[in-house]
């Protein structure tokens, strides 16, 4: 029995691992056929999870798709990172997706959450 346990154990750990790890990969954003690549971002209260990697972005046209994941309301904020100009702002209801399409210079963006305490997010690795 005790061998059982043992085994049941090391299976579950393996399998719960494993399904960690191909969620922890972040996917590369798809560029599509008009040249706006597509950055998904899921807000919870108080952080935001992106479902695509954002190191090494270019500098180009993208839609920030944010979906408000808390059980409150949310907003988003991105601004031009250098100059510090606001790109675009608004609120989120609780399960409320909305797009902010922008263009993203090779001085980089920042975004955040303007209603709950949520700091910001530097993109600054952006290529030309």
């Amino acid at each position: 029995m005790k061998l059982f346990r043992t085994i049941f154990a090391t299976l579950t750990a393996i399998a719960m691992l494993s399904g960690f790890g191909a969620q922890a990969l972040a996917d590369t954003p798809q560029t599509r056929n008009d040249g706006v690549t597509v950055i998904h971002l899921d807000e919870y209260g108080g952080y935001f999870s992106a479902h695509e990697t954002l190191a090494g972005l270019k500098a180009g046209e993208y839609e920030f798709v944010i979906t408000n994941r808390a059980d409150k309301l949310v907003g988003f904020q991105i601004q031009d990172l250098k100059k510090r100009e606001n790109l675009d702002m608004f609120p989120l209801e609780p399960g409320e997706t909305r797009i902010s399409r922008v263009t993203v210079g090779a001085d980089g963006v920042r975004f955040r959450c303007p209603i709950n305490p949520t700091p910001w997010y530097d993109l600054d690795v952006i290529k030309s």
